[in-house]
């Protein structure tokens, strides 16, 4: 190409790359239909032409026109034999684009210099400059749209993120004014009570401070009470006080996290609700998460003759005074005991006040909350018997059950009724007025543990190995009232709270509260190790006790999904395991009883070690 500067001939425009200076470098590109079968729609191979001008590969034109002698792309009549022809020239052209292909693949980082340089040979300066102020344009084009791309997208982020820190914003500041309420009313609340004469200090504590010094400004106590300037004075009253303060203060800090969760669930989660009740509620979850900070033994005892693997304790009960508790377990023997004598004895070797013999082990023992003398037991041979528990005398032997029987427990609205769960997929109701039981309810799946509710003679729950509580209304035991699903494994222990509200155990180391009228999980109690054994359950209150495989007794509240506290078992080896850490043991906590109304205690692990702990 040539270009006259002098003539005045217009400047012929520059020949693509893609012109015929540049053909040497075509490639094959599987867009491009001329190149690619009809048939396959690959790459043509062996090209062969019909009469009506179409390409294909010969195997693929042989084989469509032996199922019809039509062309495949035009649909005209063609014979297999007469009417297609080889297509040499586009076999060499496609061959030699390939052999191009090839060689680009090889030496991709040299071809685009290579077709520059070729290139440059036809070019003027002019048309080389012409070229690069167009790749200078195009350049720059490229990238102000990328920057245009990229400010776009942060511009997008930003509008989000600050969308979102708007709404932490908003939540943050309604939290701070109900936080701001709460504050001004609890030391509204506390000015009330320093100026109330019904609730004053009595004079002789009130003189150990001025004018109730003991409270700053804030209503928060004052840390140099007792320090120079109040004469050392301190009452014993007031010091009883401040020491309180002091031990719950430490609890509070410790359970900081989960009381956090619990304060903002009862007094954030719902902005309308500025009641009184919410602030009462928490006020009280955290009095009572941060009294106890420790246990005090109190008795220790054996269940078998020494401590060993063959004495695991299934289970412990008060009696309906909580003046006797009965033991239960492998050994297959009930022993009782007189709960003041064990803790008045300064010896640590208790005799029981009662021994009743089973001819199997036992699972599961209850009191009658009415007659004091009776003490139901379930065995492993599926027995539920009725003892005398003073007499040591079997009263009553039901024997229905056709496997082993985990469970048994009396009924609180009716002396009469107690029920029992088996592994044989059944819950039977007895009467102690009748040979046989006098309801039965079909369970799907082995049936672990039972219990009544403790303000209905009609109601009861049990727990099974499908995972789930069932609850029934013995009028009607063809419909369960409900079904609590939530946890993973099976369900060991079923303790009602109260009339509505129960908390579950099971082997997937959880406890559960549930609301049994609406059949909701309320909680989630997590901390404590369960993965493969019975490790007892217990509430007193609002608080729930349970054993844990660490060997440990596990404390919690109901307020709060976190382990409240816990005591470790020391554990009991022979000369041969004297060796073993504490983590290495297989021993678990068993069985737990909590004592009505009071902060006692008795726990027993799998060596048949028993305790009698005080929280403190």
């Amino acid at each position: 190409m040539s270009l006259s500067l002098g003539s005045g001939t217009p400047r012929k425009r520059p020949r693509s790359p893609t012109s015929s200076s540049s053909k040497s470098h075509l490639r094959i590109d599987r867009r491009d239909s001329e190149f690619l079968c009809p048939v396959c729609f690959n790459v043509i191979s062996d090209a062969y032409v019909t009469k009506c001008g179409h390409s294909f590969c010969h195997a693929c034109i042989v084989k469509s026109l032996k199922e019809s002698n039509r062309c495949p792309k035009c649909n005209l009549a063609v014979n297999k034999v007469d009417d297609i022809f080889p297509n040499f020239a586009l076999s060499e052209l496609i061959s030699r684009c390939k052999q191009q292909e090839r060689d680009f693949g090889k030496h991709k980082n040299f071809t685009n210099l290579s077709a520059i340089n070729g290139l440059q040979e036809n070019l003027s300066l002019i048309e080389i400059n012409f070229w690069l102020k167009a790749l200078e344009d195009r350049k720059r084009h490229l990238e102000l749209g990328s920057a245009f791309v990229q400010h776009q997208l942060t511009l997008e982020f930003l509008h989000q993120i600050k969308n979102k820190k708007q709404q932490e914003f908003d939540q943050l500041q309604q939290e701070l004014r109900v936080i701001d309420e709460d504050l001004c009313q609890i030391q509204g609340c506390l000015t009330r009570q320093r100026s109330s004469k019904a609730v004053k200090l009595e004079k002789s504590e009130v003189g150990c401070v001025a004018s109730g010094d003991v409270l700053n400004s804030s209503g928060l106590w004052q840390d140099t009470v007792g320090e120079a300037g109040f004469n050392g004075s301190l009452t014993s009253g007031c010091q009883s006080v401040l020491q309180m303060i002091a031990s719950q203060k430490k609890e509070l800090h410790i359970h900081f996290g989960g009381l956090e969760t619990a304060y903002c669930k009862t007094r954030i989660g719902d902005f309308t609700d500025s009641t009184r009740d919410g602030l009462e509620s928490f006020s009280k979850t955290l009095m009572n998460s941060t009294r106890f900070n420790d246990f005090r033994t109190l008795a220790s005892l054996t269940y078998g003759e020494v401590p060993s693997g063959s004495s695991i304790v299934s289970s412990i009960e008060f009696s309906k005074e909580s003046d006797y508790f009965a033991i239960a377990g492998v050994t297959k023997k009930i022993k009782v005991f007189d709960y003041n004598i064990v803790i008045d004895d300064p010896v640590d070797i208790h005799y029981p006040v009662k021994e009743m013999v089973c001819n199997s082990k036992i699972s599961c023992i209850s009191w009658n909350m009415y007659h004091k003398e009776k003490l139901a037991s379930s065995d492993y041979d599926g027995m539920v018997t009725v003892w005398d528990a003073f007499s040591g005398e079997k009263a009553i032997v039901f024997q229905e059950h056709e496997k082993r029987c985990w469970s048994v427990d009396f009924n609180m609205m009716d002396a009469k009724l107690l029920a029992s769960g088996s592994d044989d997929g059944k819950v039977k109701v007895w009467s102690t007025e009748r040979e046989h039981s006098v309801a039965c309810i079909e369970a799907k799946a082995n049936v672990c543990c039972v219990q009544f509710n403790p303000r209905s003679r009609f109601h009861l729950a049990f727990g099974s190995a499908d995972h789930c509580i069932h609850y029934y209304d013995l009028r009607n035991t063809k419909e369960q009232l409900c079904v609590l699903k939530g946890h993973k494994k099976a369900v060991s222990y079923v303790k009602f709270m109260d009339q509505d509200v129960c908390v579950s155990a099971s082997t997937d180391s959880q406890l559960k509260l549930w609301n049994v009228a609406d059949c909701q999980c309320l909680r989630t109690f997590c901390g404590h190790i369960n993965e493969k054994n019975f490790v007892g359950l217990a509430k007193n209150g609002d608080f729930v006790a349970c054993g844990s495989e660490n060997n440990s007794l596990c404390i919690y509240y109901k307020g709060l999904s976190e382990l409240l506290l816990s005591h470790r078992f020391g554990s009991v080896r022979t000369l041969l395991e004297k060796a073993k850490k504490d983590e290495e043991t297989n021993d678990f906590v068993s069985a737990v009883s909590w004592k009505p109304d009071s902060n006692v205690i008795i726990a027993a692990n799998s060596q048949g070690v028993i305790k009698l702990l005080e929280m403190v």
